[in-house]
């Protein structure tokens, strides 16, 4: 016979105090778990949804980015002629000439200037950018203020991260870097990804302001389809007149998350040292209950509750307590959710701003991880207690 959920949760209610301070402890240690973990959602988001499985990156050889890269402009033609590339709307192929340089803008907040990626690229960039569309069917890449700017001008557009953490990124400012200012004619939402942190003007012009004439350090090709794509991949990599290597823009993107190796790496290490003190505390306030209530089980014992019974009913006890923890520390971090921060690209050598994203994936990981902090807390002292003698116990 088992004993029934509701006595446990009485259990609970009658010992507040204790309760209280075991759940918070237990809140505490997935609020820190669930911070992290948002925080490598968010940055997993801003990179995977960068790239487009129908755009393919093609480099230099043995690249592994783009503001590293570079080859020869005379191979372009060639590029935008390989079966497998779609068109715009006047049959021209969506390839797109690009250099990604980095430049030094400062914070509106005042904590210094940090590094920027610039990216020129040729209007058919911002065309097969646009062409990717987000859940609703909508486009991914949107101007929200401004214009697009135009060809052979010192102008740029700025992601709204861009916009919205640095100086002189409003529609009309200028912006003074390589030989001369450039005015802000735009700003574009490109819902929260990678392209947001950069700065977009023509490719033409960038080149000659930084003395990148003559080459590119990346191009973009839009396929028809996703086998398309996959197929143009390996037919620029194996083309032994072109010698580049192409990738596709979700693979290329997918790598850059390793810039949140330490955050893992350094989460994961205060998580475990959070949920082993925690198991301790459940531990301490089951062995207390346990205590506490010795008479009592000696009583279920009597009335025909067997052992196992007890014990179950103790573990569910504390993976409540553990659940009762993890809705806390959810809730606590709620208030955090959206919020945008910035990390430093080690391939870009430049800040990535991207948001903290409370998945629901997330979220029953905490659950997860609070509900074993509290078998391993409560495992102990239910089996002590299902182990009682009935005779000492009701002496006691």
């Amino acid at each position: 016979m088992a004993i029934p959920i509701s006595y446990n949760i009485r259990n609970l209610k009658l010992r507040k105090g204790l309760t209280i301070m075991t759940a918070l402890g237990i809140a505490l240690t997935v609020t820190t778990a669930v911070f992290l973990m948002a925080l490598l959602a968010g940055l997993k988001k801003a990179f995977m949804a960068s790239g487009d499985p129908v755009n393919v990156l093609v480099m230099r050889k043995g690249s592994t980015a783009e503001l590293s890269g570079g080859f020869d402009a005379n191979l372009f033609p060639t590029l935008k002629t390989l079966p497998g590339i779609a068109t715009d709307k006047e049959g021209q192929p969506l390839a797109s000439g690009e250099w990604v340089v980095v430049v030094v803008l400062p914070r509106k907040d005042g904590t210094g200037d940090v590094n920027v990626s610039v990216r020129g690229l040729m209007p058919a960039g911002v065309t097969l950018r646009s062409e990717k569309k987000d859940s609703h069917g909508k486009p991914d890449l949107n101007l929200v203020e401004g214009r697009w700017f135009t060809p052979g001008q010192r102008e740029v557009v700025v992601g709204k991260s861009i916009h919205d953490r640095f100086n002189g990124a409003n529609v009309g400012d200028t912006m003074d870097f390589a030989k001369g200012q450039w005015k802000v004619v735009g700003v574009f939402d490109s819902g929260g990804t990678a392209y947001d942190s950069e700065l977009w003007g023509d490719v033409n012009q960038i080149a000659a302001d930084f003395d990148r004439q003559g080459g590119y350090s990346s191009a973009y090709l839009r396929a028809t389809d996703a086998v398309a794509a996959d197929a143009l991949k390996h037919r620029v990599s194996d083309d032994q007149r072109l010698k580049l290597e192409g990738t596709l823009e979700t693979e290329y993107y997918e790598k850059q998350t390793s810039s949140g190796g330490a955050i893992k790496f350094i989460g994961t290490f205060v998580a475990i040292i959070m949920a082993i003190g925690s198991s301790f505390a459940a531990m301490n306030t089951m062995y207390a209950a346990v205590a506490y209530r010795s008479r009592e089980i000696a009583t279920l014992r009597i009335i025909g509750f067997s052992r196992p019974s007890i014990l179950t009913s103790f573990v569910i006890e504390a993976l409540l307590l553990s659940l009762l923890g993890a809705i806390v520390g959810i809730v606590l971090i709620l208030p955090f959710n959206g919020m945008s921060t910035g990390i430093g690209n080690s391939l870009t050598f430049s800040e990535t701003v991207f948001s903290l994203h409370l998945t629901w994936g997330v979220a029953i990981t905490a659950v997860v991880f609070a509900m074993v902090m509290g078998l391993l807390g409560g495992f102990a002292p239910a089996w002590h207690a299902a182990r009682q003698d009935i005779l000492t116990s009701l002496r006691a």
